[in-house]
């Protein structure tokens, strides 16, 4: 934006500053839809009761960890209007060998925010295909009417107990659900 806007409009980041995103670690994550919009399902019993596009996410997610061998899913809820998810990034090695059969490389993971970005994108565009097929009436989701918030949630999980708290927190969300910062009563599909 240079000098002009004097950084009038500039959002602080929200990430850990000095922490590298590509390298081994517990991740717990949230991803919102856009103002918070109850597309996933509704909560009935305590329990998520997930419609098409709920289905289509929860299909999404664990696909992206089957094809991403460096990431490892270890607890998850889809929400009516957000997802929160414990991910672990490891920091499996990848050898190759010169003529001498010496190890010469190490690949690097991807980062988080390449698979959070990643996601987002695969669920728009199987919900749009979902919307063409069944002739569905409403919007296909793009800038002008976006699916997801921009930005996603995340901390790094950093001891056991933490990771243990965050798993009981992501368990007990549904059960919560009247009570949860992201609540929205009304349910659009």
């Amino acid at each position: 934006m240079g000098d002009h806007y004097k950084n009038k409009y500039r959002i602080e980041s929200t990430r850990f500053k000095g922490w590298d995103y590509a390298d081994f670690g517990c991740y717990y994550i949230t991803i919102v839809t856009h103002n918070r919009v109850n597309y996933f399902g509704k909560i009935e019993n305590n329990k998520m009761v997930y419609n098409d596009i709920g289905n289509i996410v929860k299909n999404e997610l664990l696909k992206s960890f089957e094809i991403r061998k460096e990431l490892k899913l270890k607890e998850y809820i889809i929400m009516p209007n957000h997802i929160h998810m414990i991910v672990v990034l490891r920091k499996d090695m990848v050898t190759m060998y010169n003529k001498d059969d010496v190890p010469v490389l190490f690949r690097k993971p991807k980062s988080i925010s390449s698979f959070v970005s990643s996601f987002k994108s695969s669920v728009i565009r199987q919900v749009d295909d979902w919307i063409d097929e069944s002739n569905i009436d409403i919007p296909k989701f793009n800038r002008e009417n976006p699916l997801w918030q921009s930005n996603y949630y995340d901390n790094i999980i950093k001891n056991e107990q933490e990771l243990i708290n965050v798993s009981n927190y992501i368990i007990a969300n549904p059960k919560n659900w009247n009570k949860d910062e992201d609540y929205n009563g009304e349910f659009l599909y």
